[in-house]
C-alpha cells in the first residue's frame, strides 16, 4: 500500500479486513486512459494476495475497446466497494452512505499462455462463487484474461457513525 487517504480514521490496514472487502465486492471499476479521454469499465474480478502483493484477474471478449486501450496504455486504476447502505440525518449534511472500499493502481497484462489464463479464470471463479473450477484449452481459447499487477492500493471503511 502507498498513497494516503484524507480521512485517516477510516483507513483499513489489516490484511484480513482488506481480504473481506475484496471477497464481498463483486464488481471492480477499471479506469483507463483512451488517448486523451477517461474510460471506465465495470467488471467481475478475482484476486490473490501473496506476500502482501495484490493481483487482480479479469476476463472478457478477445477483442474490443478495453483491450485496445490496455495495449496502448497498460496503466490502470481500480475501485471496488461493498456494504453500501444509505442513512438519514436530521439535516442535509448528516445524510450519507456507509461503505467499504479498495482502490489503487497497477499495470494490466493481457495473458497469452493458456495455463496462466486458466489459472486466472480459476481465481476469478473462486472469488465470484467460492467454488473451484477447472478450464480446458477450448474454454480458455475463447476469452481474454487480464492480470493487473497492483503497484499500490488503499482500503477504507465508512461505518455508520
Amino acid at each position: 500500500m502507498k498513497k494516503g487517504i484524507t480521512r485517516r480514521e477510516r483507513e483499513v490496514t489489516d490484511p484480513t479486513q482488506i481480504a473481506e472487502i475484496l471477497d464481498k465486492s463483486m464488481i471492480v471499476h477499471i479506469g483507463m486512459v483512451d488517448g486523451d479521454e477517461p474510460y471506465v469499465v465495470p467488471m467481475n474480478y478475482g484476486y490473490t494476495i501473496e506476500d502482501g502483493k495484490l493481483t487482480l484477474y479479469l476476463h472478457g471478449a478477445k477483442w474490443g475497446r478495453k483491450l485496445d486501450v490496455m495495449r496502448a496504455n497498460p496503466k490502470v486504476f481500480f475501485c471496488l466497494e461493498c456494504d453500501v447502505v444509505p442513512f438519514d440525518g436530521d439535516i442535509a449534511c448528516r445524510y450519507g452512505t456507509t461503505y467499504s472500499s479498495v482502490m489503487g493502481s497497477g499495470t494490466a497484462v493481457i495473458l497469452e499462455d493458456p495455463a496462466e489464463k486458466a489459472a486466472g479464470l480459476s481465481v476469478l471463479m473462486k472469488t465470484q462463487t467460492g467454488k473451484d473450477f477447472t478450464f480446458d484449452d477450448k474454454m480458455v481459447s475463447i476469452v481474454s484474461v487480464i492480470k493487473i499487477d497492483v503497484s499500490e492500493y488503499t482500503a477504507k471503511c465508512r461505518p455508520l457513525e
